[in-house]
């Protein structure tokens, strides 16, 4: 059982999720805003000895040595490494605080979110069209960065619909190249594929100046990350061919702190994160609650 929990940002998660938390902390404290900075985190956490945050914080080592009761971090958010977390987890580890977070729970959304913005193009559905004749996904050829578990979804839901779909990965994945989804070399992939998705973690960069060589004209890039695949100045260089589109739901997963990328004309970006759907939701929340439940 916690004595108190700080939900030191929104999160997402369900009002029936928070009921549920209830029953393992003796307080549970809300706040609706993002924190402005770490002194804010800190004040935010104070005494409590569990908190919960989303991806849009970082909780670092100046904010845990301002906390001493804090025993546990709750990441509302996807966990996939150490390197990529927004908390600093060794040096929680060293001061004895127990970091949990979550993952695959907004896959879904994502891959509904490729789908309809990359058909939508290929038969013209909204301002830009691809072709002048609408185009199926039929033969299609499709390469996907990177085949966790949003990418897989991804190339699989593409193949099943027609498209020939390949797949760079750091590692191989037999049981989806039994499927008919082919490996391919990175640079391979970039020149061979008219549509390229990046599925990627976190501060994993692989787009830079030659791979955009590689990716060449008259092409299509989606980048489903919530940060950068690519180095920003290099898509900025190859987006000057209008011939080439590019397509991210988030402002964050453009990168660029400038907004100018977001206003040309051969980029769409929603500025909405395509996997915060209400069942995302439903299970984010599930999955925080059992990791609350292995810690009190």
């Amino acid at each position: 059982m916690f004595n108190k929990i700080v939900v030191i940002e929104p999160t997402g998660m369900t009002e029936t999720a928070y009921e549920e938390i209830k029953k393992y902390t003796k307080e549970i404290i809300r706040f609706e805003d993002i924190p402005a900075d770490a002194a804010e985190i800190a004040r935010r956490i104070s005494d409590a000895d569990g908190a919960l945050l989303s991806y849009t914080s970082y909780i670092g080592s100046e904010v845990m040595d301002k906390c001493p009761k804090l025993k546990y971090i709750g990441m509302c958010c996807s966990l996939y490494s150490e390197e990529s977390a927004n908390v600093d987890i060794a040096y929680a580890r060293e001061n004895g605080i127990s970091v949990r977070g979550i993952r695959d729970y907004g896959d879904q959304g994502v891959v509904e979110y490729v789908l309809h913005e990359l058909i939508g193009l290929l038969h013209g559905y909204g301002s830009q069209k691809w072709e002048e004749q609408a185009i199926e996904l039929t033969r299609l050829k499709v390469g996907i960065v990177g085949l966790g578990t949003s990418g897989t979804m991804i190339a699989q839901a593409l193949n099943f619909l027609g498209a020939d779909v390949r797949y760079y990965s750091r590692t191989r994945k037999p049981k989806q190249e039994a499927l008919g989804i082919k490996y391919m070399e990175l640079h391979s992939l970039l020149e061979e594929c008219t549509v390229v998705c990046t599925c990627l973690n976190k501060n994993v960069i692989l787009l830079h100046e030659e791979e955009f060589t590689k990716l060449g004209h008259h092409k299509i890039l989606f980048n489903t990350s919530i940060a950068p695949s690519h180095d920003v100045k290099a898509l900025g260089k190859w987006l000057e061919d209008k011939a080439n589109f590019f397509f991210t739901d988030t402002l964050a997963g453009l990168g660029d702190a400038t907004g100018k990328l977001a206003e040309s004309e051969n980029v769409v970006c929603r500025t909405i994160s395509a996997g915060r759907t209400m069942q995302a939701f439903e299970l984010m929340g599930q999955k925080v609650l059992d990791n609350i439940r292995m810690e009190a």
